[in-house]
């Protein structure tokens, strides 16, 4: 072995380290955002949160925490865990994810602004595939 290989290799291995951590943190906060996307529509579908809780315990594992909350007609789901692997438990690092999503139930009840037919918009004005005309 050589004198350059013993000194860089700490540092590759650091370098290997740090990788590894980042993939795992990027992976969890990925299953964070899903479960919390999944069980905000599950809410807004008008599941209760004990469901709930089961569709985001299902996504983001069993370690996972969720708060459900509800203001007016917005539903909403905060998931979090912490990053799995050595490094998840050497360092206490909790991600976190939050989706909201518009209550289904609230949405089917008539609103005052049905009655009132919505207006055409003239040619050549609004937007097409995100496209502003």
């Amino acid at each position: 072995m050589t004198a350059e290989f013993a000194v860089t290799l700490p540092a590759v291995l650091l370098l290997l380290a740090m990788l590894l951590a980042g993939s795992a943190a990027g992976i969890t906060q990925l299953r964070l955002e899903d479960a919390a996307r999944a069980g905000a529509r599950a809410l807004a579908r008008g599941e209760d949160p004990a469901a709930v809780d089961g569709i985001v315990r299902k996504l983001a594992g069993p370690s996972a925490s969720s708060a459900v909350a509800s203001g007016g007609e917005w539903m909403s789901v905060t998931v979090s865990d912490r990053v799995a692997g050595p490094v998840g438990r050497m360092v206490p690092w909790t991600l976190t994810a939050r989706a909201e999503a518009r209550s289904e139930t609230a949405a089917s009840a008539p609103s005052p602004d049905a009655a009132q037919p919505a207006q055409a918009v003239p040619a050549g004005r609004g937007s097409t595939d995100g496209q502003f005309l």
